[in-house]
């Protein structure tokens, strides 16, 4: 019904009606009352003022303690470790790539995305149809805004670093955090640069992701800052990496996400260490279930909640209905594998830090995301060992790929009304 009253309305207003409406859905999907209470203010900021759009920066207010330690035991064995380590593979982005390489993001053989990462299937059908030339120029912006938005979280853990490091309560853990601001600032770097030099083509941030950075920058609990940052931002984030440095088949970038997801590895690890402690000997009954509440609505919005509409608005507003371009995203093959893999890595690590009991187990398997539980969490995998499986790993959207190829030649059933509730699969 919604949809087709803001069909009536002029362009101009449908797009200013259109976020509003959005933001009330997500609100409406957030069941826990606590969870949305939380959220109201940077919804209205991101989503329905898009602070990220209108502003060349953006000033959060951040209310929080700083915990100093005058005896400088060392305190954390594990995270000493991981500070060790993390020393040892600090890495120049100046000096380790060849920045004198051409990137050219329309080269056919070298592409940035494959071909079939939105489904040229669905993009050569119905009120969409691209020429080959315009599909490899949309790939190419649709590869930029996930980059613009890798490059956005990573200020974020940037400064999200920098605080939890102030705030954190063991020695080790302070001194493991200094690296990892270090790391956030040379991701910054590296991933503008490339932007910058190499494509060309920075987009605003996504509304969502800002809501999200805009929640967590403004709580004044480490923990949750913590929590929302470390294991959802950063883990999902790690995910995504993983996937753009499987299929990419651009030399450069790939090269980079390589030291990026090394890097990244440790961070994810650090946050389920410093959160199993906390949450385990530190935090009332009540104050885990928050936690878990918290973490569980988050979850779904990120898993439905990044729709590409800065592309949208770019290519096909006026042309596309917006809810038809949201079914688009949910149902191409590359965005199913990316949400696959996230989930894959963020389940896992929510059960190791103790926020999935079997009072909150049931709501993950009600949307599909159960099935990651029995995953490895950060603490069972390096690097390394994450790079060797995306290096040898089949492509989670072949199966895909073939079921559209059906649909395109008449045989199979059309799913797509059903994407909505597989979204997570």
């Amino acid at each position: 019904m919604a949809n087709r009253l803001t069909s009536l309305l002029p362009g101009h207003m449908r797009k200013r009606v259109d976020p509003i409406l959005e933001t009330v859905a997500i609100m409406r999907e957030v069941k826990n009352p606590a969870a949305v209470a939380s959220m109201v203010p940077s919804m209205l900021r991101g989503n329905v003022l898009q602070l990220g759009k209108r502003q060349t920066s953006t000033e959060m207010v951040s209310g929080h303690a700083a915990y100093f330690d005058w005896e400088y035991k060392s305190d954390f064995p594990e995270m000493r470790e991981l500070y060790r380590r993390a020393k040892q593979n600090q890495w120049d982005a100046d000096i380790a790539l060849d920045w004198s390489r051409d990137v050219d993001p329309m080269n056919p053989e070298r592409p940035l995305l494959p071909p079939d990462f939105f489904g040229d299937v669905i993009l050569r059908q119905g009120t969409v149809q691209l020429s080959a030339l315009e599909e490899r120029k949309f790939n190419y912006h649709i590869a930029s805004w996930m980059l613009s938005n890798f490059l956005h979280g990573e200020q974020g853990a940037l400064y999200a670093a920098a605080q939890v490091t102030e705030s954190v309560r063991w020695m080790d853990g302070k001194l493991y955090g200094a690296t990892q601001v270090m790391d956030e600032g040379r991701h910054v770097e590296a991933f503008h640069r490339y932007i910058d030099e190499k494509l060309n083509r920075l987009y605003v941030i996504n509304d969502n992701l800002f809501t999200i950075i805009d929640a967590l920058m403004t709580d004044s609990r480490w923990d949750m800052k913590f929590l929302g940052m470390q294991i959802m931002v950063e883990g999902l984030a790690l995910g995504a990496f993983g996937v753009m440095y499987r299929i990419t088949g651009e030399p450069f970038l790939k090269d980079m996400l390589r030291y990026i997801i090394q890097d990244e590895a440790r961070h994810v690890h650090y946050g389920v260490l410093a959160l199993r402690e906390h949450f385990s000997k530190h935090l009332s009954d009540r104050e885990r279930r928050e936690r878990e509440d918290w973490a569980f609505e988050i979850a779904l919005l990120m898993r439905n909640r990044f729709m590409a509409h800065e592309v949208y608005e770019e290519w096909f507003e006026g042309i596309l209905p917006r809810s038809e371009w949201n079914n688009l995203v949910l149902q191409s093959p590359g965005m199913r594998e990316f949400r696959s893999v996230m989930f894959s890595r963020l389940i896992p690590n929510l059960r190791y830090i103790g926020l999935l009991s079997d009072r909150i187990a049931p709501h993950y398997e009600e949307v599909g995301l159960v099935k990651y539980i029995a995953g490895r969490n950060a603490s069972e995998l390096t690097g390394d060992q994450m790079l060797h499986e995306l290096d040898h790993a089949k492509s989670e959207y072949d199966d895909v790929n073939a079921v559209l190829e059906q649909m395109a030649s008449g045989h199979g059933e059309d799913h797509s009304a059903d994407d909505h509730s597989a979204a997570a699969e």
